[in-house]
């Protein structure tokens, strides 16, 4: 068992994340940024990969008083359990996401990670080893299923989505898309690592509906299943 996918992302008429060097880039607008905020408060929890936490520094925090005031009358925490992916353990002992706001935080990393790095981390949040020398996608959402988490929301980046895509683990797919040209061979798509080869694997997806937000639109998708 594993709680359901949700991967939300903003993104530039060209498909990127960010630019090349990985700078953050305001994409979508106050609208947007609402209906996000929304999404993060109906979540049991949400997941980034390091390379967001490096590039970015997020606090991943319901950012709305009305939301806050709405998980606390709902028995939960002010946000929802906040999951960095962190393979060797790199999560910055001074980063937002581990000071910032009330609420569980859970680091998922290796065998392979230092030991000294994983206890330095277990001070400000729970250290979760999954997979030898990457971290086992579908062995962590398994882990954090045993743990009560029903509705996972990942917010990016593209190493980490392109994971969760090639195991079979996302069932729904939010993307804005930004009136903006950002460019770049080496700028973060939605989903980087390494790509399909073979058409008969490509993930296929349904439209489930679309919405102009802002100056641009809203796809909402969700992942088609194989029956066999």
């Amino acid at each position: 068992m594993r709680p359901h996918v949700h991967v939300n992302v903003a993104m530039s008429a060209d498909g990127k994340l960010s630019t090349r060097e990985r700078r953050q880039v305001k994409i979508s607008g106050s609208s947007d940024f609402t209906r996000v905020d929304r999404i993060k408060a109906e979540s049991d929890a949400i997941m980034v990969g390091i390379g967001t936490v490096l590039a970015d520094d997020p606090s991943l925090t319901v950012k709305s008083p009305a939301l806050v005031a709405e998980r606390r009358e709902n028995g939960k925490d002010e946000n929802p359990v906040r999951i960095v992916v962190d393979s060797r353990a790199r999560t910055p002992i001074d980063a937002a996401i581990l000071h910032k706001g009330k609420g569980e935080r859970i680091i998922a990393c290796s065998l392979k990670a230092d030991t000294e790095k994983k206890e330095a981390l277990s001070e400000y949040a729970t250290v979760m080893v999954s997979g030898e020398g990457e971290v086992d996608l579908s062995l962590l959402l398994s882990l954090l299923h045993d743990r009560g988490i029903r509705t996972l929301m990942v917010e990016g980046g593209g190493t980490l989505i392109w994971g969760l895509f090639h195991e079979g683990l996302v069932d729904k797919l939010t993307c804005y898309v930004g009136n903006m040209v950002i460019g770049g061979d080496r700028a973060p798509t939605l989903a980087d690592g390494e790509g399909f080869i073979h058409e008969s694997d490509f993930i296929r997806l349904s439209l489930y509906g679309y919405e102009r937000i802002d100056s641009g639109i809203l796809l909402t998708w969700t992942v088609e299943r194989t029956t066999t």
